[in-house]
């Protein structure tokens, strides 16, 4: 296991090398891509499309397994397995769009769209795992920037999909069945566990921010072909230089494990004890429970124990053992200990609403642009990515400034986003003449928030120990919300509608009215608990950053 030091370049290659995994584990968010072509080439009802979205969500979010396996195993035992769900998941898709294979059944569809999305749960817990233990001090800033090269990836793959394979769904599929293996494999040696040193490196935050600037350019790249790409006539030769220059800016992270091999640091930091030299550690720094007095009364649950005084026949007298306390709010928990603790599923509930509202939106998408007279969707779907990538990158920036500045918790951003949200839901309703792009920039934003808020946050509440599954559990939110929202609402809605109209597709703002309202008291519903959770969690961040930084346990040399 590589040490992390002032100066040291093994964790931040690794970063550079998480943010080509994470783009490619977005591969889930680019299903609007090809959703006409599943649905024209096999004949699909809009509900039947629906709940094959439903089937990408599930995929995508259903993280349970890859959870417990980056407690047990290294990265790229993790990473393997999402390489083979791509490939196989993918493959099926594509014999199928491309008719290589005749009467595929609707259930071997549905679930080989589970299979390769599924590889995003893979990909995206093998390398947030690792970067956020390499990293424990900024968890946020990390959470935000890895987040949100995931929410840039439908835009990298709409510019693929337009400037290279010219339009073409089958092509894209088999990009996804045969790129994303090759890009994985050939990095994942490069996603390695790091000991972090004891101290802050002050060149640190110099880093973050030219990456995130470099991940700003990047979106801002993408938006502006996507629209040119729309309205100019692009040559081929044109098309090659952006895909040129967005792969250029892709590799922009990896200007700093160089820098530091050119201008190495001077000043060295001190790994924890012991942990640069023996060969034999298996666990990053994990956040130890933090000195009692520190957390005493910070939990609104009972907590609080009364001794077990056990009395043991051993020599003379009795020896008095105290049971072992549960973890507090701020410790590493196991997911047993974390599930019964009330701001868990408090969490759950606002990432459900919040995130199952939002998705509900982006799997319906090209039909709600087409229901409104937009048939060329794919400016609209870079828009929803370039803001979800600012969503993502911007709530874990703006949540770790307050935290820092005010102890402020996270969720804050999560009830202000939300209550955003709920008028953006009822833009979309109006279906008034020019809102439309308004309408998805502005959820596009709050939709990505939710991700960069809640990741950072159950580690701040339940610790980085067994980080992996319990927020792949809270992410469950994400498609069980689909299920509910896009699969039975949204669908029902659309076809109903269509059926009334008679004809091939449905049109007006009538195919989507109802939905909008329902996701807008949803969304309502989200933001009060959002504001409980946010008042019941303060204690704990006024404990976490007293300092106006994240204060690593006594234990661990602080």
């Amino acid at each position: 296991m590589w040490a992390l030091k002032a100066g040291s370049r093994p964790p931040w290659v690794g970063l550079a090398a998480a943010v080509w995994v994470q783009i490619a584990s977005g591969n889930a968010y680019s299903f609007p891509l090809y959703s006409h072509s599943l649905k024209s080439v096999l004949g699909l009802s809009q509900q039947q499309l629906t709940i094959l979205g439903v089937a990408n969500d599930f995929g995508e979010n259903v993280g349970i397994l890859p959870g417990i396996a980056s407690n047990k195993y290294p990265p790229w035992v993790v990473l393997l397995v999402g390489v083979v769900a791509s490939f196989f998941g993918y493959g099926v898709i594509w014999l199928a769009v491309t008719q290589t294979v005749h009467n595929i059944p609707y259930w071997i569809l549905w679930l080989a769209l589970v299979v390769a999305t599924n590889s995003s749960a893979w990909l995206g817990t093998a390398v947030l795992v690792t970067n956020m233990r390499n990293f424990p001090l900024s968890r946020g800033t990390v959470a935000g920037i890895l987040k949100g090269y995931v929410g840039l990836s439908a835009a990298v793959f709409t510019e693929v999909y337009t400037m290279v394979l010219k339009g073409s769904a089958s092509a894209l599929l088999l990009f996804f069945t045969l790129g994303i293996p090759i890009i994985c494999l050939g990095l994942m040696y490069y996603i390695r566990p790091c000991t972090p040193a004891s101290e802050a490196d002050p060149s640190e935050t110099a880093y973050f921010l030219f990456t995130q600037g470099a991940s700003v350019v990047l979106a801002v790249f993408l938006l502006t072909t996507t629209i040119l790409k729309d309205v100019l006539t692009i040559s081929n030769a044109l098309s090659y230089t952006f895909i040129g220059i967005m792969v250029v800016l892709l590799m922009a992270p990896l200007a700093i494990p160089v820098k530091m091999t050119l201008f190495p640091s001077n000043k060295k930091l001190n790994p924890p004890a012991g942990a640069a030299d023996d060969a034999t550690v298996t666990d990053p720094l994990l956040t130890q429970p933090i000195p009692e007095p520190n957390v005493k009364n910070l939990n609104d649950d009972d907590d609080d124990e009364s001794e077990l005084d056990v009395l043991l026949a051993v020599g003379e007298g009795a020896v008095k053992i105290k049971k072992k306390r549960r973890p507090r709010r701020g410790e590493d928990f196991t997911f047993r200990e974390a599930i019964v603790k009330a701001d868990f599923w408090l969490l759950w509930f606002v990432y459900f609403l919040g995130v199952g509202s939002g998705v509900t939106v982006l799997n319906n998408l090209a039909q709600i642009g087409v229901s409104l007279g937009f048939n060329d969707t794919t400016t609209l779907l870079s828009l929803f990515s370039f803001c979800n990538f600012l969503g993502r990158l911007g709530g874990g920036v703006v949540s770790e400034y307050f935290v820092r500045l005010k102890t402020i918790p996270r969720t804050f951003l999560t009830m202000v986003t939300q209550i955003i949200m709920v008028m953006t839901y009822l833009l979309y309703a109006s279906a008034l003449n020019g809102t439309l792009y308004v309408a998805t920039a502005l959820l596009g934003i709050c939709y990505g928030v939710q991700f960069g808020v809640m990741i950072p946050t159950s580690s701040e509440l339940f610790g980085l120990k067994n980080f992996g599954l319990i927020f792949n559990f809270i992410g469950l939110g994400n498609p069980i919300g689909a299920l509910l929202f896009s699969g039975m609402l949204a669908g029902y809605v659309y076809d109903t509608e269509e059926a009334k109209q008679g004809g091939p597709t449905c049109m007006g703002p009538n195919c989507f009215r109802l939905t909008f309202l329902v996701l807008a008291g949803v969304c309502s519903l989200s933001a009060v608990l959002s504001l409980i959770l946010t008042i019941r969690i303060r204690p704990v961040y006024q404990m976490l950053y007293a300092g106006g930084s994240f204060r690593l346990p006594q234990s661990a040399g602080h």
